[in-house]
């Protein structure tokens, strides 16, 4: 069995959270930033549970049960928002999409 260092795991966090960063800033479509979110939460809760292991308790995995929870939750709102944009202005583009405008 290989078992990799903490040295390993912070560094795919680390590398899977700037995608997820890099992702946000460039990108203009509202689902591809949604997922890049997604991506940056899926980042720290891999760091989280790294750290909770490798100090021996389950401080870390019981963050991670809160993150998920508040993640499915933030996938049901936060899609309902996409669904609901899209229907009215017709565009997931996020710089046609000035609600204030309309």
């Amino acid at each position: 069995m290989n078992s990799f260092g903490l040295n390993a795991y912070v560094f795919i966090s680390a590398l899977l959270f700037a995608f997820g960063f890099i992702g946000v800033l460039l990108r203009k479509n509202t689902l591809v930033i949604y997922m890049c979110l997604e991506l940056m939460l899926i980042a720290s809760t891999i760091a989280l549970v790294a750290f909770s292991r490798f100090n021996g308790t389950l401080d870390g995995s019981v963050f991670v049960f809160f993150i998920l929870t508040i993640a499915a939750a933030e996938v049901a709102v936060g899609l309902a928002i996409i669904v609901a944009l899209f229907r009215k202005r017709h565009t997931i583009a996020v710089e046609e999409l000035n609600a204030l405008k309309h």
